[in-house]
C-alpha cells in the first residue's frame, strides 16, 4: 500500500521558515517525480514546487521562487520543502504527490498523494 506523509507544517510568523518533509512507503521513489501542492478553502489545489529524480531538476512556482527550496533524501525516501521568508499568503494545507517517470506533469498526472500538513503563517 502507496503511503505519502506530511510533516512539519505548524503556526509561524511571517517571515519565519518551516521545513516540511514527505516520507513515502509502499513506492520505490526513484521511479517517481516528486511534487507539493497547496490548497486554501475555496480555491483549487496549486503547483508550488517539483523534483525529478534523482534530484537534480526543479520545477518551482512564480510565488515561492527564491523562497522555497525543493530536495530529496533518496536513502530515506523522503522529500523536502525548506520555506523561508514565510508570508500570510503562504497559508494553505500543503501536500506532497508522487508521479511515475521523469515528467514534472500536471497536477492531475500525479497519482498518489498525502494527506496535507497545514502551514499558517500570521502577519
Amino acid at each position: 500500500q502507496v503511503q505519502l506523509v506530511e510533516s512539519g507544517g505548524g503556526l509561524v510568523q511571517a517571515g519565519d521558515s518551516l521545513r516540511l518533509s514527505c516520507a513515502a512507503s509502499g513506492l520505490t521513489l526513484s521511479s517517481y517525480v516528486m511534487g507539493w501542492f497547496r490548497q486554501t478553502p475555496g480555491k483549487e489545489r496549486e503547483f508550488v514546487a517539483a523534483v525529478n529524480w534523482p534530484g537534480y531538476l526543479r520545477d518551482y512556482a512564480d510565488s515561492v521562487k527564491g523562497r522555497f527550496t525543493v530536495s530529496r533524501d533518496n536513502a530515506k525516501n523522503t522529500v523536502n520543502l525548506q520555506m523561508n521568508s514565510l508570508k500570510a499568503e503562504d497559508t494553505a494545507v500543503y501536500y506532497c504527490a508522487a508521479r511515475k517517470g521523469t515528467i514534472f506533469g500536471l497536477i492531475n498526472q500525479y497519482e498518489y498523494w498525502g494527506q496535507g500538513t497545514q502551514v499558517t503563517v500570521s502577519s
